[in-house]
């Protein structure tokens, strides 16, 4: 019933979808998601780098397999780049307070930088650009977690083919 209420009130008044994480606002924030994307996109780059050339005559099934390998990374890549810069804008306009920007005053050039850097990594396949964004991220983790009083570790994370760090904040 009260879909088809709201269906018709839609239909009358219009509207349009909106997305967000979240304007409530619930309390519910966390950087862990923008630095697994980072490391998603460090991934990314390097199995297009490790991709196998193909000579000027292949035969179609090597041409059809590398369109279709490098699409993916690329979209895959591109898709977290994207949920990292979503991630960190949320942070800056949601979680992070004026207070927050006074006591950490390289904050908001960190937050900068990320929104930046996650254009970059989407424009091309660069993995210095893509480990600095990792780095700047990482930076944000460990600044959001002091915000709330919680301190943090680095760990290198040997399990995942990156093999890059991961700020984690210690609980006790």
């Amino acid at each position: 019933m009260l879909k088809r209420i709201f269906s018709l009130a839609d239909k009358v008044f219009g509207g349009k979808v909106v997305y967000a994480h979240c304007d409530i606002p619930c309390g519910i924030y966390d950087p862990h998601t923008a630095q697994l994307s980072a490391h998603t996109v460090i991934r990314m780059d390097a199995l297009i780098e490790k991709m196998p050339k193909i000579g000027p005559s292949p035969s179609n099934d090597e041409f059809r397999k590398y369109i279709h390998d490098l699409t993916r990374y690329t979209d895959v890549k591109e898709e977290h780049a994207e949920k990292i810069k979503s991630e960190v804008r949320i942070l800056w306009g949601d979680y992070f307070k004026d207070d927050h920007a006074k006591q950490f005053p390289e904050l908001e050039g960190l937050v900068l930088q990320a929104l930046r850097l996650g254009s970059k990594v989407k424009q091309e396949v660069d993995p210095k650009s893509a480990q600095e964004l990792l780095e700047t991220i990482n930076k944000i983790a460990e600044i959001f977690w002091k915000t709330k009083g919680i301190e943090t570790k680095r760990v290198k994370v040997t399990f995942w083919p990156t093999d890059s760090d991961l700020v984690i904040p210690i609980l006790n």
